[in-house]
């Protein structure tokens, strides 16, 4: 009887093996296939925003693999591999939504299989895998850097690499094959050419396999996890070393010590507004002042809930699962370190606590906490589980599916809040619907891009890459610019300056060869964007180079006779200076006005 109820009790074990080993692969990719689809709606009825106005324009300006390109310090991100995307972007359908929507999609699927991946190598053919795969796939944690083309473009890699890497790591140390370790190398490289935060993915590899052997009773994980997969760490220290000294000498640094008011508004906003909502499927509900993105605005009961069943989670795992304290620990240590990169770049006098309830900053601690969370299942139980403990969970399961879907849902309501497609839209039609005449170049709507980045707010560059538009120049005779709305409308200009009339009888000023002529302002302008409008006398037709002392000046053509002109210039002073381009041009200019273009 007792070696029938061994051998009953082998072929039962053996065959839920067999049976986890179809199911759960099957059950997996069917969650994989359903977050694609929901990402897919959600990134195809998306459009351009923010920053990816200035990934396509600076990709319609520059070749593809230019330093121009490659090499931008963009805010303080190197990023080569998304400006490398935006330029494929580009070529294919310029200003076109739908391929950008589809490379998110593309990253997002390749991130959630790393990440399976991973957890398969952790828990093996479990159903429990299907508890950190769900938390992945579908936690709003992920949702604003998924649908903001330029953050995704940073973000998804970095998932992909997380996981993927560790996985290398965790095949390297089982089995040896040096494959894994050329695997990982290659995969941290192309991380880091799309998000320099990507640095962390060698350390976080090196701690996963340091920590599954922890949590598997190997004595001296870390040492155990060092040797058995040296290669990797090895040859990802030298990328990190080369990738560093790129980075160093590209990048101006935005590293800062902000006040310490600052670290606890934006660490707390970020905690318990931001990240640990989500770990329960919120935060529910967004908030958003346009042009800014949306931001996690959870009830007060969630964050309380929140709070309390992370340390129930705590409690829990110290006392029925063996050697999961350190798990906590180094996910912590994630996060935080994650924090301290926001707040030590993106301090400032103008910053809102908002800023940290984005959850941009936090995507990639998705990973991180479905790594966390398969340890601990991992790891030995220190007393059999409970008969109710798996309902228990299938309810857990439920409700953070429930409760993500609403906070997607409410997502998507304040994500298509968005003013620039419609704008786009407008001025795409309105540029295109009369090519052959010219627009002087100007900033877009502020609703659409502020200005503080110039110069990719300027229309020229905005639409640089629009096929069979009005060419955008410096400089023009009539003026009309693009409304909040995107219409092209007529303008005029609103004088801030005058140009004082020249002492040259029945002429003004006399610009002629070799000669720089001075035109003296009624006052002295500020550094700024100015439109200046002159008026002058040509004896043929040419050119005149015009602009303030000492910065670079706009070569304007004249027509013969009387005539008006409109001329964009950077600079400021207390004059305008002028010569002749044309070799024996005269001109005559008899004074003008300087300001900003308004519409009329």
């Amino acid at each position: 009887m007792a070696v029938s109820a061994a051998l009953l009790e082998r072929v039962s074990v053996s065959s839920g093996a067999r049976l986890g080993r179809r199911t759960v692969p099957t059950v997996a990719l069917a969650l994989i296939a359903i977050q694609l689809v929901v990402r897919g709606v959600l990134a195809f009825h998306g459009e351009f925003y923010w920053d990816d106005l200035i990934l396509i324009g600076r990709a319609g300006t520059y070749p593809p693999l230019s330093p121009e390109m490659l090499s931008y310090d963009h805010d303080g991100h190197l990023m080569p591999g998304a400006f490398a995307v935006a330029s494929l972007v580009t070529w294919l359908a310029p200003m076109q939504w739908w391929p950008a929507a589809l490379t998110l999609v593309v990253a997002q699927l390749l991130a959630s299989l790393a990440v399976l991946r991973l957890l398969w190598l952790i828990l093996g053919p479990r159903r429990v895998l299907c508890g950190p795969l769900l938390f992945y796939l579908f936690s709003p944690l992920t949702l604003p850097a998924f649908t903001w083309w330029a953050a995704g473009l940073n973000s998804l890699p970095m998932q992909a690499a997380l996981a993927w890497v560790a996985g290398d790591a965790l095949q390297l140390a089982r089995t040896g094959r040096r494959r894994h370790a050329v695997s990982g190398v290659v995969v941290t490289l192309c991380a880091l050419v799309f998000f320099e935060k990507s640095v962390l993915v060698p350390f976080v590899a090196f701690v996963t396999v340091a920590l599954l052997y922890r949590v598997d009773g190997v004595r001296q994980p870390v040492r155990v996890a060092w040797q058995r997969a040296r290669p990797l760490w090895v040859g990802s220290g030298a990328v990190l070393v080369i990738w560093a000294a790129w980075y160093i000498t590209v990048v101006a640094s935005r590293f800062g010590v902000p006040p310490w008011s600052m670290v606890a508004g934006l660490t707390h906003h970020g905690l318990s507004y931001g990240l640990a909502p989500s770990l329960l499927g919120g935060p529910w509900q967004w908030d958003r002042w346009n042009p800014s993105p949306p931001w996690a605005d959870p009830p007060l009961v969630l964050v309380v809930a929140a709070w309390v069943a992370v340390a129930g989670a705590l409690v829990w795992s110290l006392r029925c699962r063996t050697r999961t304290g350190w798990v906590w620990t180094a996910t912590t240590a994630y996060v935080c370190a994650s924090l301290v990169a926001m707040i030590s770049t993106r301090f400032g006098p103008e910053t809102t606590y908002e800023l940290a309830q984005t959850l941009r900053y936090f995507a990639d601690s998705s990973v991180i906490v479905a790594v966390a969370a398969a340890l601990i299942l991992r790891a030995p139980q220190r007393r059999p589980t409970a008969a109710w403990s798996r309902a228990v969970a299938l309810v857990c399961a439920v409700v953070f599916l429930v409760s993500s879907a609403w906070s997607t849902v409410t997502f998507a309501r304040s994500w298509t809040d968005n003013p620039t497609g419609e704008y786009l839209a407008a001025a795409k039609a309105a540029l295109t619907e009369h090519p052959q005449d010219p627009v002087l170049d100007h900033p877009v709507s502020v609703w659409v891009l502020l200005p503080v980045t110039y110069p990719h707010n300027l229309v020229g560059s905005v639409f640089s890459s629009l096929p069979g538009r009005s060419p955008i120049s410096d400089h023009t005779t009539s003026l009309s610019v693009l409304d909040d709305r995107g219409a092209l409308v007529p303008a005029e200009l609103m004088p801030l300056r005058g140009v004082l009339p020249g002492h040259v009888p029945e002429c003004g000023h006399r610009v002629a060869d070799d000669v720089v002529t001075t035109l003296r302002l009624n006052e002295p302008a500020g550094d700024w964007e100015w439109t200046v409008e002159l008026h002058y006398m040509a004896a043929d037709d040419g050119a005149i180079d015009l602009g303030f002392p000492g910065r670079p000046r706009v070569t304007v053509p004249v027509t013969e006779g009387l005539g008006s002109v409109y001329v964009r210039l950077s600079g400021g002073g207390a004059a305008l200076q002028v010569e002749s381009a044309t070799p024996g041009l005269n001109v005559c200019i008899g004074g003008g006005s300087m300001g900003v273009v308004v519409p009329s």
